[in-house]
């Protein structure tokens, strides 16, 4: 067994799974303690590492594409802090990490983990039910519905439409993006019913950020919904973004049925960028289904 134990957190290797639990300290990121205890297997695993520093270091997990729901949605967008796949390693136990690294790295080798993308979720993601009140409103899931309530900050075109509720069977996809600089971020739940993507600030099915300390945490309950989504490489769903492609939309072209009627074009950018966001589309295939339908404006 391989431990390491932090203020920032512990750290548990079995041989079968990681066990990562956040430290309750004053400088622990919200965002890992509103998670809390986190168990990865390790067939989830695709890398680890362990980066040194003159005051601290830092351990990383890599885990494989696919593999974690919560990855998927945040894409290595989350701060380093708020990051539960990160350790902060203080400099006179860089000994410990090291071996910690070398423990799973010869773990992982005996059981010829492969790094590719795995086709299902091999973490459960953050437990329901789940309540994230930022920006202009509070998203609340229970596993099955989610529901979206507005405060003083919603545009009155939004907040008029009134209080939203969203069985699952009715979300195609859930996409988060922090704030950046003057840029706000947001939480949007892709209704594929609804063929006109609004602004955030407008959108009824979506949580405008503004950078605050608790807008991170909008990433668990949208990763608590994408868990409960279809795989992005489950069944059905290849042959969905094969559909979107269309038969001329790839490295293959050739002609499509499209034509070269202007709104056709534009519903089919929209539904490329919506596949391409919730993870169905890699970015080769949404790139060259792009050049495609760009060429036939």
């Amino acid at each position: 067994m391989a431990e390491i134990l932090q203020k920032d957190g512990t750290w548990a290797f079995d041989g079968d799974t990681i066990r990562i639990v956040p430290g309750r300290e004053r400088g622990v990121h919200l965002m890992r303690q509103t998670l809390g205890e986190v168990t990865v297997p390790l067939t989830a695993v695709a890398g680890v590492a362990f980066e040194p520093g003159r005051r601290s270091g830092r351990l990383r997990l890599r885990l494989r594409d696919g593999a974690d729901p919560l990855s998927q949605v945040t894409r290595g967008r989350l701060p380093n802090g708020a990051d539960p796949y990160q350790l902060t390693v203080d400099s006179d136990r860089g000994g410990v990490a090291e071996y910690f690294v070398e423990e799973v790295r010869n773990a992982l080798l005996l059981e010829q983990v492969p790094e590719g993308p795995a086709d299902r979720y091999l973490l459960a993601g953050p437990a329901v039910p789940l309540s994230v009140g930022a920006g202009d409103g509070t998203v609340a899931f229970d596993g099955e519905w989610v529901r979206l309530e507005w405060n003083w900050k919603t545009e009155e075109s939004k907040s008029s439409a009134g209080i939203q509720t969203l069985p699952l069977s009715d979300i195609g996809g859930v996409e988060w993006l922090p704030s950046a600089g003057l840029e706000n971020g947001y939480l949007r739940f892709v209704v594929p019913r609804v063929i006109t993507k609004l602004p955030p600030k407008h959108d009824p099915y979506a949580v405008e950020l503004y950078g605050f300390k608790k807008d991170p945490l909008m990433a668990l309950v949208a990763a608590a919904v994408t868990a409960r989504l279809p795989h992005p490489s489950g069944p059905g769903q290849q042959g969905l973004a094969r559909q979107a492609l269309g038969p001329g939309d790839g490295a293959a072209g050739g002609a499509t049925d499209a034509g070269d009627d202007h709104d056709a074009l534009l519903r089919r950018l929209r539904e490329l960028g919506e596949l391409h966001r919730a993870g169905v589309l890699t970015d080769e295939e949404f790139s060259a289904a792009k050049q495609s339908v760009l060429k036939r404006f």
